[in-house]
C-alpha cells in the first residue's frame, strides 16, 4: 500500500492562455431578450411591462416567475377596466304608449 498521493495533470492547453479561450455557451445562462417595449398609455399597464426586463437578467428558469407576474398584473388591469362603471344610457325619447 502506498501513501503516495496521485499527480495532480494540467488539463491540456494547446498553447492557448484561459483569457483566450471562448467561454462555453450555457443555454440557462442570463442573456438579454432586448424585446422592444412600446409605451401603451396607460401607466399600470407600462409599469407591468417594464417588468419584463427583469427576465434579461435571470437565468431561464427565473423566467417563470416574471411572466406569471406580469400576466397576473396586466389580468388585474383588465378585471378593473370591467368593473368601472360605464356611460348612463341614452334616455329613450320615443315612448310606446297605449
Amino acid at each position: 500500500m502506498s501513501d503516495a498521493v496521485p499527480e495532480r495533470v494540467a488539463p491540456e492547453t494547446d498553447g492557448v492562455a484561459d483569457e483566450e479561450r471562448a467561454p462555453e455557451y450555457d443555454p440557462a445562462a442570463p442573456a438579454p431578450l432586448d424585446v422592444p417595449r412600446a409605451p401603451t398609455g396607460n401607466a399600470e399597464v407600462d409599469a407591468r411591462l417594464a417588468r419584463l426586463a427583469d427576465v434579461d437578467h435571470l437565468a431561464t428558469d427565473g423566467h417563470v416567475e416574471v411572466y406569471e407576474d406580469v400576466h397576473r398584473g396586466l389580468r388585474d388591469a383588465l378585471t378593473a377596466l370591467d368593473a368601472r362603471p360605464g356611460p348612463p344610457a341614452p334616455p329613450r325619447s320615443h315612448e310606446h304608449r297605449s
